[in-house]
Parts: C-alpha cells; sequence; structure tokens
C-alpha cells in the first residue's frame, strides 16, 4: 500500500507542473485524495464488505466532489487532474498510465446487470467534460477531446471529437522510440473532421467548376 501511495504521488509531480512538494500533494489535491479512498474501498469492495466500501465512496465523493463506485478497476499510473464532478461506474476498466479531466463521466447505459460501463486501455487521456458511455472499449494510447461523447468502440492510436464522438486515428506514427510510461498531455492539439470534410468538398467544387470552365470554353471553340 504504502509504494502504491508513493506511485499515485510520483504521478502528480510528472502530470502537473503546479505540483510544488509531496506535502502540498497529500494535503490539497482531490485527484490524489480519491484514488487512495478509492483503493481502500475496492479492497473492502472485493473482500465483499460491500456497505463499508460503499460508505467509504460516498466519504470520498462529499470530501472531493470525485464519485468512484468501488466496483471499479483501476491500473497504476491513474491521474486525476482538478477532478470536480468526475464520475466512474462500477463496471468500469481503467489501465495504466491513464489521465481525467474535470467532468469526465465514464457511465453506463441501460438497467441490466452485468458490464456497463467503459473499459479503457492504457495511455488515455479523457479531456474535461467528456462523457464515455456504456460497455465500449478505448484503444491503448487514445485522447478523447474535451465535450467529446463517446457511445462507439474506439481504435488504438485515436483521437476523439464532436457529438457524438468521431475517432480518427493517428497513422503513420513511429511508436517504437515512444515512452508509453509518459502520457502525452497535449490533449488540446484535436483533429476536426467535420472542417477536414469541408476542406474536401470545397476541393472537390473547386475542381469541378475547373472541368465545367474547360468544357464550356471548348464548346466556344
Amino acid at each position: 500500500m504504502f509504494n502504491t501511495i508513493k506511485e499515485d504521488i510520483r504521478v502528480v509531480f510528472e502530470r502537473d507542473p503546479a505540483a510544488k512538494s509531496v506535502i502540498e500533494v497529500i494535503l490539497c489535491y482531490p485527484g490524489f485524495h480519491a484514488i487512495v479512498m478509492h483503493r481502500i474501498a475496492h479492497f473492502l469492495y472485493n473482500k465483499k464488505l460491500l456497505l463499508l466500501a460503499r460508505i467509504i465512496s460516498q466519504i470520498n465523493r462529499f470530501i472531493t466532489g470525485i464519485e468512484i463506485h468501488p466496483g471499479a478497476r483501476i491500473g497504476k499510473g491513474f491521474f486525476i487532474d482538478h477532478g470536480m464532478g468526475v464520475v466512474i461506474g462500477e463496471t468500469t476498466e481503467i489501465g495504466d498510465n491513464v489521465t481525467l479531466y474535470q467532468g469526465v463521466t465514464l457511465g453506463g447505459t441501460g438497467k441490466d446487470k452485468g458490464k456497463r460501463h467503459p473499459t479503457l486501455g492504457n495511455n488515455i487521456v479523457v479531456g474535461s467534460g467528456a462523457k464515455v458511455l456504456g460497455p465500449l472499449k478505448i484503444g491503448d494510447n487514445s485522447k478523447i477531446g474535451a465535450g467529446a461523447v463517446v457511445l462507439k468502440d474506439v481504435p488504438p492510436n485515436s483521437t476523439v471529437v464532436g457529438v457524438p464522438g468521431k475517432a480518427v486515428v493517428r497513422e503513420k506514427i513511429d511508436y517504437s522510440d515512444v515512452d508509453f510510461t509518459r502520457v502525452d498531455l497535449n490533449h488540446h492539439l484535436l483533429p476536426d473532421p467535420v472542417a477536414d470534410m469541408m476542406r474536401c468538398l470545397q476541393k472537390k467544387l473547386e475542381d469541378l467548376e475547373a472541368r465545367i470552365s474547360k468544357l464550356e470554353g471548348g464548346k466556344q471553340d
């Protein structure tokens, strides 16, 4: 447990340049408080002490503004920045080196029992206000843009933007020299698939106009 807490503190310094000291992180970072309390609640949940686990998760929510169901499975290197309004459902599974920003919802759909919340792979960043809903899968090394609503599976190495979310696969990237223990937090560098489509349509119209102009000029000759 002590080693896990040390790792949780190290992750804060790695991903938040505002962190100045260990004591500041321990006393003032709700994301750190939330994950430590969740690990305790999750341990009790696995021991079938369900009510006690839920009580701890409710205390966690009251103190930090972050709601994590004790049944959620969270890997190492997890970081919640700011965190107010974050909701993580019961059957959520989160891999290693994942970062969430404020207002993120990893929610379920329907009232059926069983798996109903998302599964996030490794090295994922979910921007502020994003909603990932249902038992879908987010592939490794992906980014979810701020405010996106994700309703379908996302392939690895993708960036998702829009409502509903549209995945753009980041192809032709050489990952051989990438250190996957370090998360890419540049989640403001996002593609715009709608703008790309408009540019394609504009180019097509220009080509058609050029062909029509050439044909009409040929007729006049």
